[in-house]
C-alpha cells in the first residue's frame, strides 16, 4: 500500500500539535494534546500515538505515514534527544526519536529545535523558496533562530548552532534571561521581553499612558500592541526600543552568515510597522557597509497555526530519505580480527 503523507509534530511547552502532511505541503488534518498533561515521558508518548491513531483512522492515512519529523524545545538533530528544555517536565534528557519511533511501529523519526524546524518549512514551502542562505528569527515567548547556509540548516557539531535568542546585547547590568545569563536578546525582544520592558518604562517614567490603567505586573506584548495601535505614545515607544535593539543584532548576524533574508516569525512579528520600522531603520544604521541593502527583512508566509507542523513534516521526508539512504548500505559479511 502507498504511503504518500509525513506525521508533523511540533511540541511546545502548553501544548503538542501534530499533523497529517502530504508530499505538496498540504495538511490533511491536525489535532492537538496537551503537553504537561503527563510528568512521565512514556505516558505521554503513549496519549501521542493514540491521539495520531485517531487521527490516522478517521483521515484515511492508516499505515501510509512514510516519516515522521518532530521540533521541540532544545531537540537535537544528531541524537534525537531533548536535552534541558527548561519549560518541560520530563527530566534533562529524553530520548524522543527512539521512543516515538518504537511507539509508531518503527517509522523513521527525525527532531531538531523548533526554530529550526520552522526555518525548514519556510524554505519548502513560505518566503525563503528558492534561498540557499537565509536566517529565520522565531518572535514568541522566547527569541528562537535557524540558519541555512548553501541550503542546509546550521547545526554545529553537537547539534545545538544557531542560539541567537542568547546572543548577549547588553553586557552590563543586562536582564537576567531564562538560560540563566543576563542581557541575552531573548530577554529583550520576545513578547516576554516587550512586557518587561513596558513594566520598566511605566515604573521609570512618569507620562500619561493607557497602559497604566492595567495591573502593572500582568500586563502582555498584545496589551502593549493595542495601546500603541491606539496612538499610546509610551506603548510606541516600548516597540521602538524593542526594535531597535533587535535591529542592531540582526546588523550583527548579517556580518556572520551574509544571508539573503531575514524572516521574522511568530506573534510579536504581527505587530506590523510598529517593530519593523525601528528593526529596519537599525539594520540599515549598523549593519557593514559592505553588506548594505543586501538582506531583506521578510515576514513568514507560513500561517503561525501551520508553520510549525509544516516545518516538522519537512523533517519527516528527510528521516524517510535517510531510513532509505541506510537501507542501501551493503553490510560486510567479514568478521573483523580481534587483538587480543
Amino acid at each position: 500500500m502507498s504511503k504518500p503523507y509525513v506525521l508533523g509534530i511540533d511540541i511546545g511547552g502548553t501544548n503538542t500539535v501534530f499533523g497529517i502532511v502530504n508530499a505538496r505541503g498540504h495538511i490533511v488534518a491536525s489535532d492537538s494534546i496537551k503537553t504537561k498533561k503527563h510528568t512521565n515521558f512514556d505516558d505521554y508518548v503513549a496519549e501521542l500515538h493514540e491521539s495520531v491513531e485517531r487521527l490516522l483512522e478517521a483521515n484515511d492515512a492508516k499505515d501510509k505515514i512514510q516519516g515522521i519529523g518532530i521540533g521541540a524545545p532544545n531537540g537535537n538533530y544528531y541524537t534525537g534527544e531533548i536535552l534541558n528544555a527548561p519549560n518541560l517536565p520530563w527530566g534533562p534528557r529524553v530520548q524522543l526519536a527512539e521512543k516515538v519511533s518504537r511507539a509508531f511501529g518503527g517509522i523513521p523519526v527525525a527532531v531538531t529545535n523548533d526554530a529550526n524546524a520552522a526555518a525548514l518549512g519556510e524554505m519548502t514551502y513560505g518566503a525563503a523558496r528558492g534561498m540557499k542562505d537565509f536566517i529565520m528569527i522565531t518572535l514568541g515567548t522566547g527569541v528562537g533562530s535557524g540558519i541555512v547556509i548553501n541550503g542546509q540548516i546550521v547545526y554545529g557539531h553537537d547539534g545545538f548552532a544557531g542560539e541567537l535568542g542568547h546572543v548577549i546585547v547588553k553586557r552590563s547590568n543586562g536582564r537576567m534571561c531564562g538560560c540563566g545569563r543576563s542581557g541575552c536578546l531573548e530577554a529583550y525582544c520576545s513578547a516576554t521581553g516587550v512586557a518587561r520592558t513596558a513594566r520598566e518604562f511605566l515604573e521609570l517614567r512618569t507620562e500619561p499612558s493607557t497602559l497604566r490603567n492595567l495591573n502593572i505586573d500582568t500586563i502582555t506584548s498584545k496589551d502593549v500592541y493595542d495601546a500603541a495601535m491606539g496612538g499610546d505614545k509610551l506603548a510606541k515607544e516600548i516597540f521602538n526600543f524593542t526594535g531597535t535593539i533587535l535591529g542592531e543584532a540582526l546588523a550583527d548576524f548579517v556580518a556572520f552568515s551574509s544571508p539573503q533574508a531575514i524572516i521574522l516569525f511568530g506573534g510579536l512579528a504581527k505587530s506590523g510597522d510598529l517593530l519593523l520600522k525601528p528593526i529596519q531603520e537599525a539594520l540599515d544604521k549598523n549593519v557593514l557597509n559592505i553588506f548594505k541593502g543586501k538582506a531583506k527583512l521578510l515576514l513568514s508566509e507560513l500561517k503561525e497555526s501551520d508553520a510549525a507542523v509544516l516545518g516538522a513534516s519537512a523533517l519527516g521526508w528527510e528521516a524517510k530519505y535517510r531510513a532509505d539512504m541506510a537501507s542501501q548500505i551493503p553490510m560486510s559479511v567479514d568478521t573483523p580480527e580481534v587483538k587480543e
